[in-house]
């Protein structure tokens, strides 16, 4: 089939990547989010996507919106079998779902219906899901809602963080996606409607989500923690200001710790919580680099007392 993939993240390259190398689709132009100002100079940068096409001599168009007039009218002009689309970013509207033959095919990082929306893999890790997976849909104007041609599954390790769950899951997706294809185009696959239970939403993941309560369960924390790594990150306030949480450890074996409350020893750094304490390995104080929370504890001196929250 001719295709024009549409995405914009890291995490959308594996799947790029699987559709250019496969001998029975050709991959024609790439449709990414404009190009948006990173770093420190706050500099125009173009998507990893739009940069993996560039590569691969691709074409690469970058709408502002996709139901801009001049975007549709290349879309049509290059008449698509079918579109993949893996985080691309934008809603589709109706003039652009009409274009490809064969519509366009979301890969979608949760085991639908579960998780429906910009940050399955987050919600999966705050849940404590044990298993979760990637579906590959059709997409319609509902959210989420099309119907499924295929799924993976995969483990939610008792460690991943969000970080580390979305990158197996892209690489093992992109194969998913491949194959998709190639069941739409010798016909073998035909999507099926999702059911109408297990409906869950996963909406994007705000800053405030990410605030740590210590009154929480320790699980609760660390599940927290694990969910908002690497974006956008968890935190607490210590002496009024931000102090981000990057890794911390559980300790059922300590509960003499109120919620919040910091005891340091040599070498650890140990927070109460609603049920036992957790132990701070790394933190990032604001402005800084991440470091060891007991290399950031001796050089803030903590008074006994003190506490976070």
């Amino acid at each position: 089939m001719k295709l024009v993939f549409a995405g914009t993240p890291e995490v959308a390259v594996p799947a790029l990547d699987a559709l250019i190398a496969s001998e029975r689709h050709d991959v024609v132009a790439v449709v990414t989010r404009p190009d948006a100002p990173a770093g420190r100079g706050r500099r125009l940068v173009a998507s990893p996507v739009a940069q993996r096409a560039e590569e691969a001599d691709i074409e690469v168009l970058k709408p502002a919106r996709p139901r801009d007039e001049d975007f549709l009218a290349r879309l049509r002009e290059i008449g698509p079998d079918c579109c993949p689309v893996v985080a691309y970013g934008a809603l589709l509207p109706k003039s652009a779902l009409d274009v490809p033959v064969h519509g366009w095919v979301n890969l979608h990082f949760s085991l639908l219906p579960a998780w429906r929306g910009a940050a399955p893999v987050q919600h999966a890790v705050m849940a404590g899901d044990e298993m979760t997976g990637a579906s590959t849909f059709q997409i319609e104007r509902g959210l989420d809602s099309g119907p499924v041609y295929g799924v993976i599954t995969e483990h939610v390790r008792p460690t991943d963080t969000s970080g580390d769950l979305l990158t197996r899951l892209a690489f093992a997706g992109s194969g998913l996606l491949a194959a998709t294809m190639d069941g739409i185009e010798d016909g073998s696959l035909k999507p099926v409607p999702q059911p109408a239970e297990g409906i869950t939403l996963a909406p994007k993941i705000t800053v405030e989500d990410a605030r740590v309560e210590w009154s929480a369960p320790a699980l609760r924390v660390d599940r927290v923690v694990r969910a908002c790594t690497p974006a956008p990150g968890a935190w607490t306030v210590f002496r009024g200001e931000r102090l981000k949480l990057v890794h911390l450890g559980l300790l059922p074996e300590r509960t003499e710790l109120a919620p919040g409350a910091v005891a340091v020893g040599k070498n650890n750094v140990y927070v109460g919580t609603g049920s036992h304490a957790v132990e701070l390995l790394w933190v990032q104080p604001q402005g800084k680099k991440p470091m060891r929370a007991a290399d950031w504890a001796r050089g803030v001196r903590i008074a006994p007392g003190e506490s976070l929250g």
